[in-house]
């Protein structure tokens, strides 16, 4: 059986990790965990049938250490949902009559790499490539456009998560 399980924490429903679908079945039939979220699909055995999970749920919290998220390209994309940091276009979004699709948005420097601006959470979002060429090796005041929100530094398991799943039933327990 293949798919992908979000693990939550005990308690705090925070998202531990993605685990598979028997490791999933496992925790819950070792009365481990919860389900409590479900595919609409069933594993069934000679006698019983189960439903699928897709979320799960630890019966005990466990203490994890928070970490950093480690900065790149496709998380800072990810972590603004790849949406313009400027403009607020977005995948979907119809602009001078072309129908914006992710590969419509890179990452900015909010201050250029040319004024010594690193590759770094608090520095860098995601834009289109209209504002990124209107805002050129410039601050973004001196273009005179201003951010829409404050880039911050991601939650670990978020970024992980956002990053591997693509599952709708996941996102109401993701922090952004």
């Amino acid at each position: 059986m293949q798919g992908r399980v979000l693990l939550l924490n005990g308690h705090t429903w925070e998202p531990l990790s993605v685990i598979s679908v028997p490791r999933a079945i496992n925790l819950l039939l070792a009365e481990k965990a919860i389900l409590v979220e479900q595919t609409g699909h069933f594993l069934r055995t000679v006698r019983d049938k189960y439903p699928v999970p897709s979320v799960i749920a630890l019966r005990t919290y466990i203490n994890v250490p928070r970490r950093q998220a480690h900065w790149s390209r496709r998380g800072v994309l990810v972590r603004d949902g790849y949406t313009c940091i400027y403009c607020k276009v977005k995948p979907g979004d119809v602009v001078r009559g072309k129908v914006l699709n992710k590969s419509d948005f890179t990452v900015d420097h909010i201050v250029p790499k040319s004024r010594n601006g690193k590759d770094q959470w608090g520095n860098t979002a995601c834009a289109c490539y209209a504002c990124n060429h209107r805002k050129g090796d410039r601050l973004p005041n001196e273009a005179g456009m201003r951010l829409q929100w404050e880039p911050k530094t991601p939650r670990t398991s978020y970024l992980v998560i956002a990053i591997g799943s693509g599952m709708d039933a996941w996102r109401r327990y993701i922090e952004y």
